[in-house]
């Protein structure tokens, strides 16, 4: 493929974290990664992270990526929040009555479930089905299966598989709210009307920049949105393929340099 010089258009790259900047299974980070963010900032380029993850629960390796390099533009939790230079732009929490009608709902199926902040992860029981997911993560959860009663939970993570898909989606609780798999064993639930895209625009706007000097990259079914509303959005190689048919561009395998490539051949670095 015959990439396009995208060096005056592109203002903000955007980077997805899990498959995309670290391989969470290995716990990598290629070594391209830091050179090329340091060159887009060393080009008036802006380096920011969009990820379903919260703050609370990035990998130590992307915690020390950001304080080296110097990101400070965040949409986290799939858009639910939105930061610049440590500043809050927007938040979108779920209401903690609807909270209550989903965890009553789990409860009475023996379904459990998270809840997550920007602060913690805080788990209704600890079981194997619960570590299998969150373990991975390498992030610290808590047992609270109150938390929400008292903070903003901004996702539900409730633990089941696909064979009860069509017995929660059928339910009518989960109204309002938006599904998405990432794991075997669990998925995210949050706003109807969120995802990474959303955040986004709201950070765009908030930098008074267009959607169209907006790039990047990502590799899950919670890019979908976010590849096909950037000015360039960038499948990494080995993403879903749902991604992959949505994505106006793809790059190579994490593991094969993918973003530093693209970068590379499109003028950004």
């Amino acid at each position: 493929m015959n990439l396009p010089d995208l060096s005056t258009q592109i203002k903000i790259v955007f980077f997805d974290i899990d498959e995309t900047l670290i391989v969470k299974d290995k716990d990598y980070l290629p070594d391209s990664v830091y050179p090329a963010i340091e060159k887009l900032k060393a080009n008036g380029i802006i380096p920011a992270i969009a990820t379903g993850r919260s703050p609370c629960s990035f990998p130590p390796k992307i915690k020390q990526l950001v304080k080296e390099v110097g990101i400070n533009t965040f949409v986290t939790m799939n858009g639910q929040y939105i930061e610049h230079q440590g500043k809050m732009i927007a938040k979108f929490p779920i209401s903690p009555e609807k909270i209550r009608e989903v965890v009553g709902f789990f409860d009475q199926q023996g379904i459990d479930y998270a809840f997550v902040s920007n602060e913690c992860i805080c788990i209704s029981k600890i079981t194997e089905r619960v570590q299998a997911a969150l373990d991975p993560l390498k992030t610290a959860y808590h047992l609270d299966k109150h938390y929400y009663e008292k903070h903003d939970v901004f996702q539900i993570l409730p633990f089941y598989d696909q064979s009860q898909d069509e017995l929660v989606a059928n339910s009518g609780v989960l109204n309002g709210l938006k599904t998405v798999r990432w794991h075997e064993y669990s998925v995210d639930l949050f706003d109807e009307q969120g995802s990474k895209a959303r955040g986004i625009l709201t950070a765009l706007q908030h930098l008074n920049l267009g959607i169209e000097n907006a790039m990047a990259f990502g590799d899950g079914l919670n890019d979908l949105e976010m590849l096909s509303t950037v000015g360039a959005g960038v499948a990494m190689g080995n993403a879903h393929s749902e991604l992959k048919a949505v994505a106006p561009y793809e790059t190579d395998h994490i593991e094969q340099d993918g973003i530093y490539n693209f970068l590379l051949k499109t003028k950004l670095i």
